[in-house]
């Protein structure tokens, strides 16, 4: 999506006003009223605006997807490789670049298939029913025939079936969680709102796909189908840019980087031997064709593919299931990660942290929904009996239960769990949920309190009224009654409060103080409810309360509660700060406690933004301050994609955390999208690049430095493997223009590239991290896999290689020149038997670039600090290689197919002196480098 439409969506989301607007104006505009539209009138409208469901254009055809994966300049290096292969006659090796070509086409093809599916899971995404006044009669009728000016009806348990300003409610609470992020159901009210209120806020609309959590309400459309929020989502994230990695850019650059060299070098050999040499054409052709084979990398993309895959496997067991796998290595330049706050940076369950009751203050010590914790006074232990009636009021005046949740226990994608494995939870409310869990600490008993305290009769939680109130019969079988409920609601109703047992009066002074202690929990970001209790509730009105009970009651106290961080994302977040990563918390929360959680978790939280002030900053100020805000509230999911622009238009790259459909959009436009496995919509996993198994911020940190792992090892093998084809090409190369033809057959490269040197290689996808790791600063986003460092590694390796083995075939190719057969024969008596020919040095040759990938392995790895047996598999990989080069030159079928003639010990004597002289070239030249790079 382009900035100038992202700014014309933000603009039509601010004027989308229906919650600010008298219900008359409503009314007179949409040319309807509280009887709802006649069938004549939404039929005409159906025709106008479309019908009441998100319409995807079609996706990407298979076809198109497919061709796509041809459009690497690298893929058709390998098959120009593969026809010239094909061309003189080596068929199995063309074959194997094929086989090759085809294995990394598909598996692109079948990631590309799968994210253009998260569109058509938002298609699908619609209710099937309505319930619908037209001429003044309700009907049932197909959701998508909805219209705007239509007059709904929802109760508890139906899915909102299109955006619409509330006529009237009664007791409604919503769970937008979907559409805003947030846990916590909204209770909904018909009275208008602020223009400028955040949609986490407006309270008297309701909107498409949020589901009803109890009540029911009347609402008069004003939005439907792509106009709807959920709507204008879709299509954000149906605009968003499938962007590139910086690797996929990477590795498309060296593709036309190899190409250029493979074109160049071949026109400079052809003019050269043609018009200078006068060579055959016949041999020409035959050294082109060596250039091109030992110019492609033809194991570089199995190997790249196969590393990933392997990264992306150890992350998976770390709970990070990755979508895409050159997303792996991006996740290394990560410098910037947006985090939601709830349920990714705290527990996503509400706790008690602190109990006003008794004219004192507690701490409650535990976290979430475990039963284990204490209640403590100025630090020390004190008994539950100080806070047993203000917990026993929360566990009675509550309709939490208990039941059981089945969960996917085989950590696929599918959410169906293969192996059904069910979990005792609690159903209901999270704040309901935290009382409940606070009073368990006690050791109250849910089944017991209940049957020793039957319940009588309720009056209902309003939004209006802002308490509910419960009615019980005592163990002696008088009538009780039980509120919680806004501290201030609460407080009004009351006139005494119990003090250790005994009524006191309340005075306008402990009034006060009680107010002051409300402010300070507050101010802590607690979610702060009052308590009461009246014990003389007359008999009469026990079954059927009513307003009149909730009069004259026992003030027991305050419960201030939060959800607490994870106990592990301190450390994660210290983590990613020293590693250079900057966090941005994004949420739907308030200011107060999204800085507090902010304050307690060890983030800047030096300045708040709100959503309110975002929409009214300019795109140039957001750029101005963006950079020192880590903590934005009140958010809408336009806001989060704005922030994310900004970010990325600042040059950082960002990962971007989501779970609800309004994430949907900024987890496929960010540089790394990541979704949350357990709370996550479908929509949002699939926008995603990668998936978190545990919905925590600390996997995040982990996948970090695997993604920096990964890139690590990349930038090795890709120096490894590089540096070798380079030795090739300058073997050829020099060779051809000193006039000595082929010093290396295009079979032997192929066998090198492939086998000797793509084994080792794959082998240093699995190296351990480097110690400094998470040390470091994040990779500048336009620095690649090859740096001026590894173009003057890969260029210095070619030449040393070419320095060190040219001799060797100028020795074996003339035999006069060797002096190693005459002493021999000089001082043992003993004649090798051996005749100088081109076959002859060309094995020499070929065998030493196999030895020489020992020397060259340690020397990329040594800036590293990673020693040789620090990783078990690269020795195993090193002595595969070595045992099958021996089989190649020792056994008939290899002498054959690769035409090499056996070596006897003064070829390995002088392959050996050649290694060492590399050694010392290597070792001198990584010294000057290290030198040359810290100073500059």
């Amino acid at each position: 999506m382009s900035q100038s439409e992202y700014d014309d969506r933000i603009e039509l989301s601010a004027g989308s006003d229906w919650h600010s607007r008298p219900l008359t104006d409503i009314y007179a505009e949409l040319e309807t009223s509280e009887e709802g539209l006649a069938a004549a009138q939404a039929r005409e409208r159906l025709e106008r605006y479309g019908p009441n469901k998100v319409e995807a254009e079609a996706g990407t055809s298979l076809l198109r997807i497919l061709v796509e994966q041809y459009s690497s300049a690298l893929i058709w290096v390998l098959i120009v490789a593969a026809i010239v292969m094909a061309g003189v006659g080596h068929t199995i090796d063309a074959a194997v670049i094929t086989g090759i070509v085809i294995f990394i086409t598909l598996f692109g093809f079948v990631q590309d298939y799968r994210a253009e599916q998260s569109v058509q899971a938002l298609k699908e995404m619609s209710t099937t029913y309505a319930i619908v006044r037209r001429d003044g009669e309700k009907r049932e009728l197909d959701a998508t025939k909805l219209v705007p000016g239509d007059v709904i009806f929802v109760e508890s348990g139906d899915i909102v079936p299109a955006d619409a300003r509330l006529l009237e409610e009664s007791n409604l609470r919503v769970d937008e969680a979907a559409l805003t992020g947030e846990s916590v159901g909204v209770s909904k009210e018909t009275n208008q709102v602020d223009e400028g209120t955040s949609l986490a806020e407006r309270k008297n609309t309701i909107y498409k796909d949020t589901v009803v959590e109890r009540g029911s309400g009347t609402a008069v459309v004003v939005e439907t189908g792509p106009e709807s929020e959920i709507g204008q989502i879709a299509t954000a994230l149906e605009e968003a840019e499938d962007r590139e990695t910086p690797f996929q850019t990477e590795m498309d650059r060296l593709g036309k980087i190899i190409a250029g060299v493979v074109v160049g070098a071949v026109a400079i050999i052809a003019v050269a031997e043609l018009i200078v040499g006068e060579t055959e054409p016949l041999q020409v052709f035959l050294t082109a064709v060596g250039i091109a084979v030992s110019a492609v990398p033809e194991g570089l993309p199995a190997v790249v593919t196969l590393s990933l895959a392997l990264g992306a496997r150890r992350m998976a067991e770390q709970n990070a299931l990755v979508r895409r796998l050159p997303i792996v290595e991006a996740l290394g330049s990560v410098d910037v990660i947006c985090t939601d706050k709830t349920g990714t940076l705290t527990e996503e369950e509400m706790t008690v942290q602190r109990i006003a009751a008794n004219r004192e203050v507690y701490e409650v010590t535990g976290s979430g929904y475990d039963t284990e914790g204490e209640f403590l006074q100025d630090g020390e232990a004190t008994g539950e009996a100080q806070v047993a009636e203000i917990l026993r009021c929360g566990m009675l005046c509550n309709n939490v239960d208990r039941g059981t949740r089945e969960r996917d226990t085989d950590g696929d994608e599918t959410g169906v769990a293969d192996t059904e494995q069910e979990e005792r939870t609690y159903l209901g409310d999270p704040t309901e949920i935290a009382l409940f869990v606070a009073a368990q600490k006690a050791g109250f008993d849910h089944e017991e309190l209940f049957e020793a305290y039957p319940r009588l009769g309720e009056i209902e939680f309003t939004s209006a009224r802002k308490r509910m109130t419960t009615v019980h019969e005592t163990p002696d079988g008088d009538p009780v009654a039980y509120m919680k409920g806004a501290p201030e609601t609460v407080l009004k109703r009351c006139d005494r409060e119990l003090i250790d047992g005994s009524f006191v009066e309340l005075t306008d002074e402990r009034r006060e103080a009680i107010e002051a202690q409300n402010e300070d929990f507050a101010e802590d970001a607690l979610r702060v409810m009052g308590f009461a209790y009246r014990p003389d509730v007359p008999t009469e009105q026990a079954t059927r309360p009513d307003e009149t009970v909730e009069h004259d009651m026992v003030f027991l106290g305050l419960q201030g509660m939060l959800d607490p961080p994870r106990p592990e994302v301190t450390n994660a977040l210290s983590g990613c700060l020293n590693a250079g990563i900057n966090i941005v918390m994004i949420t739907g929360d308030n200011a107060v406690t999204a800085r507090s959680v902010g304050d307690e978790i060890g983030l800047r939280s030096v300045t708040v933004i709100s959503g309110l002030e975002l929409e009214e900053m300019s795109d140039d100020r957001l750029a101005e301050v963006v950079e020192d805000v880590d903590i934005f509230a009140r958010t809408s999911p336009d806001h989060k994609t704005r922030i994310l622009q900004t970010l990325q238009a600042e040059g950082h790259t960002v990962a971007m955390t989501g779970d609800g459909v309004n994430d949907a959009p900024a987890v496929k436009n960010a540089d790394v999208g990541v979704s949350m496995g357990i709370r996550g919509t479908d929509v949002t996993e699939q926008a995603s690049d990668i998936v978190l198994l545990d919905d925590n911020f600390a996997t995040i940190r982990d996948a970090v430095k695997g993604g920096r792992r990964i890139f690590d090892n990349v930038r090795k093998f890709v120096n490894y493997l590089l540096s070798g084809n380079g030795g090739e090409v300058t073997m050829i190369f020099t060779g051809s223009m000193l006039g000595f033809g082929l010093v290396i057959t295009p079979i032997q490269i192929l066998f090198i590239n492939i086998v000797t040197d793509g084994i080792p290689a794959l082998s240093m996808g699995v190296d351990p991290p480097a110690k400094d790791i998470m040390d470091r600063d994040p990779r500048p986003p336009d620095e690649g896999v090859i740096t001026d460092r590894i173009v003057t590694s890969i260029v210095g390796i070619a030449v040393f290689m070419t320095i060190c083995l040219l001799p060797l075939f100028t020795l074996n190719f003339y035999g006069e020149l060797v002096p190693g057969y005459d002493v021999l024969e000089a001082v043992a008596g003993w004649n090798p038997g051996y005749e100088p020919s081109r076959e002859l040095a060309q094995t020499v040759v070929f065998t030493g670039f196999v030895v020489f990938e020992i020397v060259r392995i340690q020397a990329i790895r040594y800036r590293y600090g990673l020693g040789l047996f620090t990783n078990r598999w690269l020795v195993i990989a090193v002595a595969v290689a070595v045992t099958l080069q021996l089989l190649v030159l020792y056994t008939s079928t290899g002498q054959l197919l690769f035409d090499v003639e056996p070596l006897a010990l003064v070829h390995w004597l002088q392959i050996g002196v050649a290694a060492v002289v590399f050694a010392l070239l290597m070792s001198l030249f990584v010294k000057v480098q290290d030198q040359y790079f810290e100073r500059y």
